[in-house]
């Protein structure tokens, strides 16, 4: 076998679609595989689980690490609960309460079933509220039959958290709706109930970093509150708000940094557990700083409070933890994405005042996830490009990793269904499955290594959460697309190896990012909603732009068939251009913090969605009972002990279901009280 073949091989197993993003199942190529990946389904979700290869290759020392770090991150998977709705502990531990003590005929009624998945939804979404649409999810059972269950088993629920499940108050997790109060009208319980959207952006407006060149993360581990009218902080911290699970974080930390592999990996975690006990925000740069250097070593980790799509404004991150084994062989080949970085920034289509001149430290790597926790379980991200922080991007680099044992798990648990409906014709769908999983990752690859290292800020413009507000999160994603999409369709790719046939590559990418963009991607909103997320958003606005522009050069066309619609991209060479053309305006956007730009780009092309054609969507995809969304129990790290209490060896058990291991989550890991 060749070496080319056997990288090709590899792209398909391992490699990943987008940052916290989709799975386009129906275009990954499958392997046969002795173990099961389906676990169960229920309403829209289907859960998962995975493997861990190369585990009985670590040594004794890098098991413990691994398994240290991973304690650390379940031991504050309580914060992301409490983080996405004040009232979601309260109704946790009242729906498992009866979940596990409701016995007799009533669990073979409808109204129980309807109740057992209303639970396993909230388990799955860490809330009350669906984890990507934001929506409240709809119990399927009445008020007074849950009245009648919490009697039957003894358990209380105060009024307010009670009315929360039913009522129509706090109707979305993040609001995103232009001209409202977002801060206001967002149930995330990142701010006090009476703080409003101008009360967030005066408060920080007023905040200037020692160093304006490397602006601190204002807001990442914080609750703003309201207090005798007077804004205040409400620092995550040893001693502050999330205390009680923070010291079992940096408890677990002490124990994975006396294990470290090297010494630089050592300082990083020991950084780490200063900034959990101190909250303080210049040493959580310095963490950064030192994390992103430290790339040495089979073991690496994500852990704190970092992605900030759940902040309505972009200041406060999620409590998040993955732990990973590095895929070397699997890395040394994908570092030629790293290793000719600059030659993509200086041939980018961007203005010469926003490229960088000299591309620092892009690190990427495939990995093996060991363990997740917080905003990174059950529904996981399939990639991860941090530190998020600009200025350490630009000085220092970044970290990008694909994890490949996820995508690999849903690379073997899905069916393809949905392709041949929604494809133009047979010469799609046959470059489709010949070429589209390929495609999808090297696409995620060019996302994460490229995409969000390219590009720089104007002199004396702020950081993106300050200038595009609301739209930032959206605006970078698209960006950070439409890198990967321009280079898609380019011989480039084959010069370095990547591809056999650039042109076939790039024009199946087109074909599937347009269809998914304007049409597929809809079959995961309701009938008459707007777009809210911000994946969703970006690719809808990058689609339909292109669309839109290339309308009178007859670029891509709408087809109706047989009363279904379809797009065929007509010419490929001129939507590569309008690509171009997309990402210089979104990288002008970026580096100038135009706010008015980007307001307008995501509201005209980003929210609204075409009633009709999402109906005909829906209709088509009724066919199809594979569920949208998908997400993975975690396997069980289990220490076996000595008499003086050592470990002597870690098993690696998978766990027998989802209600099994949710339920065994709350038990172990309580580390919070209702109320915060």
């Amino acid at each position: 076998m060749t070496l080319k073949a056997l990288f090709r091989i590899c792209l398909f197993a391992l490699l990943i679609l987008a940052c916290k993003d989709d799975v386009k199942e129906e275009s990954v190529e499958k392997a046969e595989v002795d173990f099961n990946f389906n676990v169960e389904q229920f309403a829209d979700i289907k859960i998962l689980r995975y493997q861990i290869p190369g585990w009985e290759n670590l040594t004794l020392k890098e098991q413990k690490l691994v398994y240290y770090l991973t304690e650390a991150g379940l031991a504050g998977r309580d914060i992301m609960w409490d983080q996405n709705y004040r009232h979601n502990l309260k109704i946790r531990r009242a729906l498992e309460k009866v979940y596990t003590e409701y016995a007799g005929d009533g669990k073979f009624t409808e109204n129980w079933k309807a109740f057992e998945t209303y639970v396993k939804r909230v388990w799955f979404s860490n809330g009350i509220h669906h984890h990507y649409s934001n929506d409240k999810l709809t119990p399927g059972f009445t008020q007074e039959y849950f009245k009648e269950l919490l009697l039957a088993t003894n358990t209380k629920l105060d009024d307010a958290a009670f009315n929360s499940i039913f009522n129509a108050e706090d109707a979305k997790k993040v609001n995103q709706a232009k001209d409202v109060d977002n801060v206001a009208l967002s149930a995330v319980n990142f701010y006090g109930p009476d703080v409003t959207s101008d009360d967030v952006i005066n408060f920080y407006k007023a905040k200037t970093s020692p160093d304006p060149e490397r602006p601190l993360s204002y807001g990442l581990n914080s609750q703003l509150v309201k207090k005798d009218g007077v804004l205040k902080e409400r620092v995550y911290k040893s001693g502050g708000l999330y205390g009680a699970a923070i010291d079992h974080i940096i408890e677990e930390l002490a124990k994975a940094r006396d294990v470290a592999e090297n010494e630089a990996q050592g300082e990083a975690i020991n950084l780490l557990i200063t900034y959990y006990k101190t909250g303080d925000l210049q040493t959580w740069d310095d963490y950064n700083v030192a994390w992103t250097a430290a790339t040495a070593g089979n073991i690496d980790y994500i852990n704190s409070f970092i992605e900030v799509y759940n902040d309505p404004l972009g200041y406060r991150g999620s409590y998040e933890t993955i732990v990973q084994i590095n895929d070397f062989d699997m890395s040394k080949k994908m570092a030629v994405l790293s290793e000719n970085a600059q030659w993509f920034e200086d041939n980018s289509p961007l203005m010469d005042e926003h490229k960088k001149d000299s591309v620092v430290g892009v690190t990427y790597k495939v990995v093996n996830v060991s363990g997740e926790a917080g905003d990174a379980s059950p529904s996981t991200p399939i990639g991860v490009n941090l530190p998020n922080a600009n200025w350490i991007r630009a000085e220092v680099g970044s970290k990008s990793v694909s994890l490949g044992n996820i995508t690999y798990a849903y690379s073997n648990a899905g069916s393809s269904g949905r392709l041949k409906e929604f494809v133009h014709d047979e010469e799609e769908l046959k470059l489709e499955e010949e070429l589209g999983g390929l495609a999808d990752k090297l696409h995620t690859a060019l996302h994460e290594v490229v995409g969000h290292a390219s590009g720089q800020l104007n002199k004396g413009v702020g950081e993106t959460k300050k200038t595009l507000k609301n739209y930032a999160s959206t605006l970078e994603e698209g960006r950070a697309d439409l890198v990967g999409l321009y280079y898609l369709y380019d011989s480039k790719l084959q010069e370095l190896g990547l591809v056999e046939d650039w042109k076939k590559v790039g024009m199946v990418a087109y074909d599937g990012y347009i269809r998914n963009g304007l049409m597929t991607q809809l079959i995961r909103l309701n009938l008459g909603d707007d777009v809210e997320e911000a994946h969703m958003r970006n690719r809808q606005w990058v689609s339909s732009w292109v669309y839109e522009k290339g309308k009178a050069d007859k670029v891509i066309e709408k087809v109706t068939r047989d009363g279904k619609t379809y797009f065929n991209i007509k010419d490929y060479d001129k939507l590569h251009d309008l690509f171009g053309q997309l990402l210089r305006e979104t990288q002008r956007i970026k580096s100038e913090g135009d706010y008015l730009a980007v307001e307008t780009l995501v509201e005209d092309y980003g929210v609204k969605v075409d009633r009709k054609m999402h109906a005909e969507v829906l209709e088509r995809n009724k066919q199809f009972p594979s569920p949208p969304y998908s997400g993975f129990v975690n396997p069980v790290l289990v220490p076996e002990l000595n008499e003086a209490g050592e470990i002597t060896a870690i098993r690696v058990i998978q766990p027998e279901g989802f209600s099994q291991q949710m339920l065994y989550y709350s038990k172990n890991y309580n580390h919070l009280p209702d109320v915060n």
